[in-house]
This record gives C-alpha cells, structure tokens and sequence, in this order.
C-alpha cells in the first residue's frame, strides 16, 4: 500500500516554501525521478515548469507533497486521490490536534483509498533511493543499507538525521496526526525492504496496539529488530482507582509490558536509542550477556568494572587456558582478567596488540569491547590510536568474533574513525554509559530473537455502568468459583456469633470488619490476628462492630513462606493486566512487582515469580522451607481465568497477600478486594 509513497520515482510538490524546498534538498540529495510543481500563479519553481492543477500533471505521481492551508489541502488531497497518486504528506496543521476533528474526518473522506501521512506531518526521507518529501535541511547521505527511523515528531525527527554516531539512516519517517497510515502500516511497508536493518520508533502514543504488535510479530519473523523510546504518559482511566494493583500498574509501566510482550526493546535516552540501533545495524542482536573489555588504563576497567555490576551484563572471568593465551601475549607484569588492563606495553605495535586482542576474543564473549578515546584531531596527532583500532579489526577478523570500540566519553570519536570501523564490521559506540546500556539492549534483542512468543494483544473493551466494590466476603466466594483457595470463613454480626464462628473453623482465627465500603482494612485498624481462644475473639469483635455491623471470622494461615499480590487492572489503551509482586502492607514501597498483559502465559507468569525478589523466600532462604511455588503458579492463573471470564465488566482486583504455604501446602488469598463495572 505504501510502496509507491516510500520510493517514488515521481514527485508532485503542491504549495509553496515548503514545496520549494521539498525540490531543492531532492536536487541536493541527486533524485533521479520525475518531480511535478503545481502552483496557480507562478510559471516555474527551482527551475521546473509548473502545472496549475492536479488534473494538468503528465502522470499520476508516485507521490505528493501537499503544503497548502488546511482546507486547501482537503481539496487538494481529493484531485490527488482521484488522478489515482500513490500517496502523499499533509503537511499542514490544525486539524484533529487542535479540536478540528471535522476538518481532519473530511481529509479521510478526501483521500479515498489514498494513503497519506499526516496531516500535520514534516515529511519523510528515503536515503536508501534518494527520495525525499522533505521541506528542510537535513543531515543524511545516501545509504546502501541503514536502519529506519519512526517518530510521531517532525523536529525530533529532524534532529536525529543531525547525528554524527556513524549511524547509517534508510528511512525517516514522520508521522504527525496518523489520521490515514499509523505506525504500525509504516513498519509493515519498512519491513518489505530487505536493505533495512533494524527500525527505531519514536512513540508518544500508541492507539492501536493489536496492530503494532502483528506488525512487531512480523519483525520478528523477518529477524528485524525493533528499538522503542516512549514519551509521555497514555490518559488515566476516568475511574478512580482504589486497588494496591493500580498504585503499582500506570500508564508507563503497562506500556513496558506491552512492549516485552511483542518483543520490542525499549530505551529510555535518544543516545541510547541511536546507540541501540547502530549495534543491531552493525552486529545484529546479542546471543547473550557475557562480554569482554580491553584497555591499557587501569583507571577506566576499574571504571567500566564498577558501572557492569549494576547491570544485568556479565564480566565472565578467563578460564585457565584461556587466561594462559592471553599471558603468552603480554609481559609478565601484566595482571591478566576480564576486564584486561594490557598496559602501554604494546603501545603502537600492531602485531602484539592483535595477538593480545585475538587471545581475549577466542575465549567467546557476546561482545569484546576496546576502551579507546580519541584525541582531538584538530589539536592532536591520533596515528597511535589507530593502530589500537586496526588491530581490533584484524583480531575479530581472525577470531569472528564481535567486537565493539568504545569511547568513553562520545565527543572523543571522530566521525570519520566510527565510519571506517562500522565498515569493517567493529560498532563503534558513542560514550560508556550509552554504550553498555546499547550492549544490553541488544542482548535483550537476542533473547527476542530466541524466545517463542505466546499469547496475543487483545485490548478488552471498556466496562460500561457505575462502579461497585463487592465486600471481601463477596469476592472471595467469587475466585473460589474459578479454583482459588481461600481461607476457611463464617460471616458474624455479633460477638457471640463471632465465637462461635471461631468454634466452628477452629482456633487461631482472624477477625476483621467487612463491607462494600471498606476497601483497606489495615488502614483503618478492621483486622485482628492469630486469636487463639474465644474470649480474644469476643473481645476483637466487640470492637470491630463499631467499624462495621459484619464481620468476616477466617481460619488463620500460620505458616506463610512469602506474601505475594496478584491484582488485575485496566489500561484505557491496552486492556486488562496482571501484576504480580511482593505484597504485604508495604507493598507500595517494597515496589517489587512485574506486569504481564493478559491473557499471560503459564511461562511467562513463572518468569515473572523468578525475577522477583520475593523469589528467594520462595526458594528457601537461610535455611527456611521453600514455598509452594507451582500452587502460586496454580492460584495466579485461577486468579487470570477469573478475569478473563468476567473482562466485559471487572475494573480492577487485589489479592494482597496471597500467602504462600511451604511446599505441598498450597497458598491462601486471604485478603481481597474487587471492583465491578456494570452489572455485578
């Protein structure tokens, strides 16, 4: 649908500057293609003859760029539409972003089948073919192949092509108002060029997330590697929320569990972004987490040592052998490790520092990376430093290893010496921070290239009718329908009805005041626990009556291993989610909580409990019994089939805790709360 609008061999520009322009930066770049100026008054635009209409034009063309005032446009858009052009660029603004929805839905109509980007687009860039629909300066060249670049912002869009990271770009596109084609057709249309490498999006929102995730599932299908950065934050719900899984959910965190869902890696910093995209261009993804680092300062692997350990990478040490053919390579007073600080003994002497760098690479690290910072080149001479690079270069070309030269600091890597090393297949990464958080990324990239992926990205639909809180009572007896244990209970509306009910369940017990509009109970001192004999019980009723006029009498859970809250909660964009984490009262500021988007799988919710930190009380910690790890499993899935039974009108639910029993023992929701839209 957008092949003839991504590569044009034809060009209609429509308005003025800006369609000047549009044909000046083509005529810079060398577009080989037709290009069609229409304007009703002036007879020629940058040396071209023009037309005065649409109708006029000797073709239909492949593509168009329309800037002309907003209304204009619609007219505009209709001619293109009908003398059957590929596509086109809408230009103007002020249309749906400034309340013009009636304008913008009379464009939609305007256009047809026609797709177009925008309206309130600055264009889009083909460095692959030299075809730009494009109203300003730029800084891109021709590209053989390169990685393509999304972003719903023109500026920033702008700005990336400014970058001199030796990061080669395909395509840039920007979207604007994506009232025609969204990101997700864009990257379909990238996805069918085999020149691009990887593609980068800038996201400030997603609308349709069932659409982004097929086009991130074919991605992965063409081993297409996909980098995000997200900004903004997606609307809150228009309820209030009340639950312990809502203060751990919002918009951004839902955002990352969509994104691991369909296997998108997100980034957090533009360098990082350009720095991500440069690796996978020039390596691919990472097989793993092990990596390597060579310099000759003690100072900067002591640096890089310290800044790995707060990662998720790995400094694996050199076994013996290993460590033995990197000594062979150096003097004695060199202290072999990773990472290895070679000294200055080999200083300008290529042979020996390929021997040393060919040594530390055939020990099979994911990523062997060389500190090198450059000097000035307008103030220094750099020749000793290259020779540093080229040997790394004749090292990986030796071992086939992967390799990367890593500036600590990014303004100490000349363009030009980034260039020659991504040429001979060495990333050249722009500052250590970015670097290692790029290296990650990629690593992350090649756990999605290896995983199987399941489930899918349905959004539920939203709950219509006033919300209701049902009592804990209530919702319990609820998930115990979907297989749930909870504990053993009796309602009670006096003291002596509260003895007895302890009677009955058999002593200790928990007492606690309930009802519709009691949702946190601990808050407001409605629990009393481990009460061992009736008149502890007696006494605790008495007063929880002035809280509430009933009261739920439970059997206790003495032998807990760990806590742990399941909650559902409801994403205005993506629908339904679980999280799953340390729960307890200090839930919120313990923090310790992963989000799957539902329907999760068994695997992934067995993921998320191992990367927990509670984790550890589940596999035994110092000596204590280990939990039941598979009835947590059983219980979060009960809880999600519950869910997923009732989506049309859940708003969000809490277990909190769900105390897990030693193993073979089970686990019990003992507290819970849940909030129903519609009718309940």
């Amino acid at each position: 649908m957008l092949q003839r609008l991504l590569r044009p061999r034809s060009i209609a520009v429509i308005g003025g500057r800006p369609a000047a322009e549009v044909i000046r930066q083509s005529d810079r770049i060398g577009f080989c293609g037709e290009i069609w100026p229409i304007h009703p008054k002036l007879d020629e635009i940058e040396g071209r003859r023009t037309y005065r209409t649409v109708a006029e034009l000797p073709g239909a063309p492949d593509a168009a760029f329309v800037a002309v005032n907003r209304h204009l446009t619609v007219e505009v858009i209709r001619e293109l539409s009908v003398r059957g052009c590929g596509g086109a660029i809408c230009y103007a603004a002020g249309f749906s972003e400034s309340g013009a929805g009636d304008l913008q839905a009379a464009l939609i109509e305007a256009a047809g089948a026609m797709p177009f980007l925008g309206p309130n687009c600055y264009g889009l860039i083909n460095y692959l073919d030299r075809a730009l629909l494009w109203p300003d300066q730029h800084g891109g060249v021709q590209v053989p192949r390169g990685v393509a670049i999304v972003t719903q912002s023109g500026n920033i869009g702008l700005n990336l092509t400014m970058q001199n990271r030796a990061l080669p770009i395909a395509y840039l596109a920007t979207l604007g108002n994506q009232a025609s084609v969204g990101m997700a057709a864009v990257i379909e249309a990238l996805l069918d060029d085999d020149r691009v490498t990887a593609i980068g999006l800038h996201i400030e929102g997603i609308d349709d997330p069932a659409a982004l995730a097929r086009a991130a599932a074919r991605a992965r299908s063409q081993g297409v590697p996909i980098v995000a950065i997200k900004t903004g934050k997606s609307a809150a719900g228009a309820e209030l929320t009340i639950s312990h899984t809502a203060s751990l959910g919002g918009a951004d965190a839902v955002v990352d569990a969509f994104f691991r869902r369909v296997g998108i890696i997100r980034v957090h910093a533009i360098p990082v972004f350009l720095e991500t995209l440069k690796l996978l261009h020039v390596i691919g993804p990472l097989p793993g987490r092990d990596i390597a680092s060579m310099s000759c300062s003690g100072g900067e692997a002591a640096l890089i040592a310290d800044l790995v350990e707060s990662s998720t990478l790995r400094f694996r040490p050199l076994d013996s052998d290993q460590a033995a053919r990197v000594a062979s390579t150096l003097p004695e007073l060199v202290t072999i490790s990773n990472p290895l600080d070679y000294h200055t003994f080999s200083w300008r002497n290529l042979p020996a520092l390929t021997e040393t760098f060919a040594a530390m690479m055939a020990a099979g690290y994911d990523l062997t990376m060389l500190l090198l910072d450059f000097p000035r080149p307008d103030r220094c001479d750099d020749a000793d430093w290259v020779v540093s690079a080229d040997a790394l270069v004749a090292a990986a070309k030796r071992t086939g290893g992967r390799a990367a030269v890593v500036a600590t600091l990014p303004e100490a890597f000349p363009e030009h010496h980034a260039l020659a090393l991504a040429e001979a297949g060495i990333a050249p990464l722009f500052g250590l921070d970015e670097a290692l958080a790029a290296i990650t990324a990629a690593a992350e990239a090649g756990e999605v290239a290896a995983s199987t992926f399941e489930g899918s990205c349905s959004p539920a639909a939203s709950v219509k009718g006033p919300p209701r809180t049902l009592s804990e009572w209530a919702g319990k007896q609820a998930l115990a329908g979907s297989g749930v244990t909870v504990p053993k209970g009796q309602l009670a509306s006096t003291s002596e009805s509260a003895v007895a009910a302890a009677r009955s369940i058999g002593f200790p017990v928990v007492v606690k005041a309930v009802g519709e509009a009691i949702a946190h109970k601990t808050e407001i001192g409605a629990v009393r626990l481990n009460l061992k004999d009736a008149a502890g019980v007696a006494e605790a009723a008495t007063a929880l009556l002035a809280i509430s006029d009933t009261l739920l009498v439970e059997r206790m859970v003495p032998d807990g291993v760990a806590e742990l809250i399941v909650g559902i909660d409801r994403d205005p964009v993506f629908g339904l989610y679980l999280v799953i984490g340390s729960g307890g009262i200090l839930v919120e500021l313990v923090g310790d909580r992963r989000l799957l988007l539902l329907p999760a799988s068994e695997n992934e919710i067995r993921t998320a409990l191992d990367e927990l930190k509670v984790a550890k009380l589940l596999a035994g910690y110092r000596g204590k019994p280990p939990g039941d790890f598979e009835a947590a499993v059983k219980a979060i899935l009960a809880i999600q089939e519950f869910a997923l039974n009732c989506a049309d009108r859940l708003l969000e639910l809490d277990v909190n805790p769900l105390i897990v029993r030693p193993a073979g023992l089970g686990a019990v929701a003992v507290d819970v709360l849940i909030r129903m839209g519609g009718e309940a």
